[in-house]
């Protein structure tokens, strides 16, 4: 998010508030001062990653732009990631800092990039405030939702491996489509945003700094009346957070975490926490009875207000500080991409998936395959969703190949699939 106006005057609706050119112009060059200090020195020119824009997605009330990164290799049916960038920038500058392009690559999904600009709202924000953009069925959230059925008509994506993903303001709109198209989304990670309808009764400015503090029932009771006719299963939640952040202040990640644990009938209390990365990020895991990870919170110790990246080209490496909000640190676009299931990288990732005669298989480690949701745990021992059998002991060095067929049951294919 860019520091006020960004949301426009209290109770003006954006697109119709028009700021002086000049004053326009300064927002920009703050925008860019604030954003540099956090990323730091911007690095040599590097290549834009090629995407692909589509202009016909369906009726699009939110008047925002699609592209589209396909991988050169993508396999069939493959997953789809929604990825949603913050203020003053936009999908291209998305795309080729925030690492998601090449973990697409190596993962093999399909990444669509929503676009919005200028004159949806004069800072290039998403408008996860108002309500003619953040409710089912209508503006902003409708055209992501139009975006989503039109990768899976056009690209044969899975429409049971759709993730979305944001910062700031796109990551207050990843909560606006976890909340209200529930249904559509597998999981999604917020970076640097807020509790879905917090603007229902406080400002925005209110809800970026200091924050709003509500219960895990009332929080949950937001996201319920998002759609009152559905009934679960409620998407995986990751939220990723600087723990310096002053735009959008850590008290969100505990709200965010409060709203979608009490969603899940969880606890509000870890039940294991970890520390990940090079910079010791402190991951907060919470599981679900048969052993997913339903909700998780990553703290970045350090920085500010950004998508943590870590430029480089090992393994949990990814992404580049060449334009504000990019903050060295974490690859977490890595690290989403594992919470999502689709780590391909080593034993303890997503798994590795397939597809032909009806089938899908998908290679793991079993920590991984009940990660991914194709497993449940019980006991120390794995066991395949739907047929049931046994897969070994819950860890990351056990490893089978499970075959999906039909969608949802899972069986042993270690000799071959399909």
């Amino acid at each position: 998010m860019s520091p006020p106006p960004f949301a426009g005057a209290a109770g003006a609706p954006p697109r119709a508030r028009v700021l002086p050119r000049f004053l326009t112009r300064l927002l920009a060059v703050v925008a860019v001062v604030l954003g540099t200090a956090l990323a730091g020195p911007l690095p040599a020119a590097r290549a834009s990653v090629t995407l692909t824009q589509v202009s016909d997605f369906g009726s699009n009330p939110g008047a925002l732009t699609m592209y589209v990164y396909r991988p050169a290799s993508l396999p069939a049916h493959p997953p789809v990631v929604v990825a949603l960038h913050g203020c003053t920038q936009n999908a291209q500058v998305y795309a080729d800092n925030s690492g998601l392009p090449q973990l697409a690559d190596r993962d093999g999904f399909l990444l669509v990039l929503a676009q919005t600009g200028s004159a949806n709202n004069a800072s290039q924000c998403f408008n996860w405030f108002q309500t003619t953009d953040n409710r089912r069925g209508q503006g902003e959230a409708l055209s992501i939702r139009q975006m989503v059925s039109q990768a899976v008509t056009a690209y044969g994506a899975d429409p049971q491996r759709v993730y979305v993903t944001g910062l700031s303001a796109g990551g207050a709109m990843t909560a606006v489509m976890l909340a209200t198209y529930p249904e559509v989304f597998s999981a999604g990670a917020v970076v640097a945003g807020l509790p879905y309808d917090c603007t229902k009764d406080n400002s925005p400015y209110t809800c970026m700094n200091p924050g709003v503090d509500l219960s895990p029932d009332a929080w949950a009771q937001r996201v319920r009346d998002a759609y009152p006719s559905y009934t679960g299963p409620w998407p995986r939640t990751a939220v990723w957070y600087g723990d310096q952040d002053t735009t959008v202040v850590p008290r969100n990640a505990t709200e965010l975490r409060d709203q979608w644990t009490a969603l899940h009938g969880l606890s509000q209390t870890p039940s294991r926490t970890a520390t990940i990365g090079p910079d010791a990020t402190r991951q907060d895991q919470y599981l679900a009875a048969d052993g997913t990870v339903a909700v998780e919170v990553d703290r970045v110790p350090g920085i500010g207000h950004g998508t943590p990246v870590d430029p480089g080209t090992g393994t949990q490496q990814c992404g580049s500080t060449g334009a504000p909000y990019f903050a060295a640190s974490i690859c977490s676009s890595y690290w989403i991409a594992r919470f999502f299931g689709l780590d391909t990288s080593d034993p303890g990732g997503g798994g590795t998936g397939g597809g032909g005669s009806g089938a899908a298989c998908w290679t793991a480690s079993n920590y991984a395959q009940v990660q991914a949701g194709r497993a449940t745990t019980s006991g120390g021992y794995t066991y395949a969703k739907g047929s049931q059998q046994n897969m070994g002991l819950y860890n990351t060095f056990v490893t089978h190949t499970l075959k999906e067929s039909p969608t949802g049951y899972y069986t042993i294919a270690d000799s071959g699939c399909p």
